[in-house]
């Protein structure tokens, strides 16, 4: 049953991929509007027949220019967060040479970055500003890794300068900076715990595949997305306070989520 259910899941997104990928491409090099919300369309199919049951908590802010700042634990967080709303992610520049992820990264308007050259961070942000200045909703994972999803890690604080290199490119006074926490909280409608919270999460030295035909195996995850409190940034704010406002904010919804699963215990 597990194995139809992979089949299954493969020739769905594969499918709607080839559907989709070529009216992507033109929207993309032409600038059409709709390049914002094939994706979400993606991403809405994709959870759906993945088992990704994502329910949300708080309403994502309405703005221009939002830079959402979420913890990260798995490849199941841009399916989950991008089922949401239409959006683009800020991603590390070794997504952009995984076989097929890069090419649906790349259909995302996925932004590259390479934290470990700070020379280009400043061109990085330039480039997240144009974007944010352009209407885009970016989403920066700002642990700068992934966890295992029990708790947050600390917020890398260089590519928040984005936001105020934004503001430095247009008449905006301010924008908003949103903390979201990711939470996966059941597994066939049982609550995950502690221990079985890996099976969601990703952390660095676990394999890709197997650890996607595993997640994709169980059928049904529930993951709980929490928007919180936003955060106004202007040119005189210290990014490195926003941060670690952000990273209370995205803990302390985490917790919540967490807890809320315990008592359902």
């Amino acid at each position: 049953m597990a194995g139809l259910r992979v089949f299954f899941v493969t020739v769905t997104l594969t499918g709607m991929t080839m559907v989709l990928a070529p009216l992507q491409l033109l929207a993309m090099r032409f600038g059409w509007p709709v390049a914002r919300y094939l994706p979400w369309l993606w991403h809405r199919v994709a959870a759906r027949v993945s088992g990704i049951r994502v329910s949300v908590s708080g309403t994502p802010f309405s703005s221009k220019s939002l830079l959402i700042a979420a913890n990260h634990q798995s490849w199941a967080d841009i399916v989950a967060l991008g089922s949401v709303l239409p959006l683009s992610f800020i991603a590390k520049s070794e997504v952009g040479s995984w076989p097929v992820f890069s090419t649906l990264a790349k259909l995302q308007r996925t932004v590259f970055v390479s934290r470990q050259e700070r020379r280009k961070v400043g061109q990085q942000a330039d480039t997240i500003a144009e974007r944010l200045n352009a209407g885009d909703v970016m989403v920066l994972f700002a642990e700068g890794t992934t966890s295992d999803g029990n708790r947050v890690l600390p917020f890398k604080t260089a590519l928040f300068g984005a936001a105020q290199a934004s503001l430095r490119k247009s008449d905006q006074s301010r924008l908003i900076v949103q903390p979201v926490a990711i939470a996966y909280t059941h597994g066939h409608g049982i609550p995950l715990g502690f221990h079985g919270r890996p099976l969601a999460a990703w952390p660095g030295d676990v394999e890709l595949m197997p650890h996607l035909l595993a997640f994709l195996r169980c059928g049904a995850v529930d993951v709980r997305i929490s928007f919180g409190e936003p955060v106004e940034f202007d040119l005189d704010s210290d990014r490195k306070a926003v941060a670690r406002i952000c990273e209370a904010r995205v803990a302390a919804m985490l917790e919540h989520s967490l807890y809320r699963e315990s008592i359902s215990r």
